[in-house]
């Protein structure tokens, strides 16, 4: 109906003389509004030089008649505001197409025909996925499922290190214990913590790491090679399955060493090209006057940085699967490092660059503070996870329901918050069935399916005497979907659903549903409700439970 809405309100502009004038349509703060508030009169009186009331009222007498019968009044409010409020009928039509389009509801074409590629996660082998990478994990997900759903060709990819300091510290200390075969993701976290421990404290260690760094990427050491491959192997075990918990699953797994030797060529090319420059015996790229940060990208020892290997991912992902566009999705801390790449990318291959983009995510703490894998204190996603699933267990002793309640807990309290925004996780409130909580969705929607199975085929079939607020808000999903998906926001899904779960309870505790005078309504209300909700948690990735 938004559409609908945007095309009528063009065209009045146009017939008042204000072509191209940019508007807003939005859901009112208050319901008693209307279903649409418009501010074209406002956006267009400078333009026209008219009051905007006056120019509110013309415009609302020529939406009034264009857009008929699905519209019920058309009011102009100070300071030149116009709201729509629909029809009855136009709001049964709407819950009417969500039953029959089913898992169809909601999805648009506005990425129709693109093909999308969308990294998240990028935990690195040699240690612990932490919570940094759970947060990717779960908006890179959110969003590649968003722009599949406005038709979009999506592969998903991960890009993680597997050679590099990091690699050699946990190595170091793996062969310090004589360990040959590394058993366990924590095993090998472990041996990183204690390496980057003994790297800074002892010159004697720090020299050896550094030996063994350069080791590593020349590749001709069998046994410390053998080592390499077994404990990345055991690091991707552990991130495939918590992949698999959250719901995720990647087309391309990228690594470092995939990178290393394209990222020195294109940056060396570069150099030849100015391009890059030299400072000290490494190759930097020059940000002074290109408002990103000076960085080196290949060190004095010859070693690539992690920039030089986002330079050779960048043409890998090329190579592999075409796209026309790339999202790249990191924690905030890596914003000035994104600027300084893809300010060079712009330089070496400026098409790559223009379709690339970097989302940031915020900060997830817990009591204990900012995590720091480097001290070995790293709050890690499988820990938090375990934890958040024993607290839903002392409530759900099935173990299904247990991972799905806590999975959407931890979700909903990431996605509710707009990306880039840091995140204070509550454990205990995030399971809360009270509300502002993936629980209280999922209840929501589990309590819904219970009344429908007690519905009867016979039961009275009047109306309501007003349209209740749960009908009035699933007409606008659609809307909120594409928008979500439009900005890289979640969020505004997250939030919308839990405004329809409000609705949804409020309407089932003043309501008799099954057995009233408005059954066959009512029943109506709820699937339509059902269908858009478990499409909406589909999109944010939340598990919907049997029961609760």
């Amino acid at each position: 109906m938004e559409a609908t809405i945007r095309v009528a309100v063009e065209k009045a502009l146009v017939a008042l003389g204000a072509e191209g004038v940019l508007f807003t349509i939005e859901r009112p703060v208050d319901a008693a509004h209307g279903d649409y508030a418009i501010n074209a009169a406002m956006a267009a009186a400078k333009t026209l030089g008219k009051n905007p009331r006056e120019l509110a009222e013309a415009l609302a007498a020529a939406l009034k008649e264009s857009l008929g019968d699905p519209v019920k009044s058309v009011a102009v409010a100070s300071p030149g505001f116009i709201n729509i409020t629909l029809s009855e009928s136009a709001v049964a039509f709407a819950l009417s197409e969500a039953v029959a389009k089913g898992d169809e509801w909601g999805k648009g074409t506005q990425e129709a025909g693109k093909r999308v590629m969308v990294e998240y996660s990028n935990p690195n082998a040699f240690k612990e996925m932490h919570i940094g990478h759970l947060i990717g994990s779960v908006v890179g997900e959110a969003l590649s499922r968003l722009i599949e759903g406005q038709g979009a060709v999506v592969a998903r990819d991960t890009f993680g290190g597997d050679v590099g300091p990091h690699v050699a510290k946990a190595l170091w200390a793996l062969r310090k214990h004589g360990v040959t075969e590394p058993v366990s993701a924590k095993q090998i976290g472990e041996a990183y913590a204690e390496g980057s421990r003994a790297y800074e404290s002892s010159s004697e260690a720090k020299a050896e790491i550094d030996v063994l760094n350069k080791a590593i990427y020349e590749g001709a050491d069998t046994a410390l090679m053998d080592l390499w491959h077994r404990g990345r192997e055991v690091s991707m075990e552990e991130f495939r399955r918590l992949w698999v918990q959250l719901g995720s699953k990647f087309d391309f797994e990228f690594f470092d060493s995939d990178t290393t030797e394209s990222g020195l060529r294109i940056v060396r090319d570069g150099l030849e090209k100015g391009i890059f420059e030299k400072s000290d015996g490494a190759i930097i790229y020059n940000g002074e006057g290109k408002g990103v940060h000076t960085m080196v990208f290949i060190t004095s020892h010859g070693t690539p940085t992690y920039e030089a290997k986002d330079m050779g991912l960048a043409f890998l992902r090329e190579e592999r699967w075409a796209s026309d566009r790339v999202i790249i999705i990191t924690g905030q801390e890596q914003v000035g490092r994104f600027k300084t790449v893809l300010a060079a990318l712009a330089e070496v291959a400026p098409s790559v660059a223009q379709k690339t983009r970097h989302i940031a995510t915020g900060f997830l703490t817990l009591t204990t503070g900012k995590m720091s894998s480097r001290e070995g204190s790293v709050i890690t996603a499988s820990g938090l996870i375990e934890e958040v699933m024993q607290k839903a267990s002392e409530k759900n002793p099935d173990p299904l329901i247990t991972e799905q309640v806590a999975i959407g807990a931890i979700k909903y309290m990431i996605l509710r918050q707009s990306p880039g925004t840091d995140i204070v996780f509550d454990p205990e409130k995030s399971l809360s069935l009270d509300g502002d909580s993936g629980p209280y969705l999922q209840y929501a929607i589990v309590r819904a399916k219970s009344v429908l199975a007690k519905a009867s085929p016979e039961a009275a079939t009047n109306t309501p005497e007003n349209i209740p607020l749960l009908a009035r808000l699933l007409v606008h999903f659609p809307e909120v979907v594409a928008r979500a998906e439009a900005t890289n926001a979640p969020n505004l899904l997250t939030t919308y659903l839990t405004e329809l779960a409000s609705a949804w309870n409020s309407l089932y505790a003043h309501e008799r549903i099954i057995g009233g005078e408005c059954e066959q309504y009512y029943v109506r209300l709820a699937e339509a409700f059902v269908q858009t909700m478990s499409n909406g948690l589909m999109l944010l990735g939340i598990p919907i439970p049997e029961k609760m």
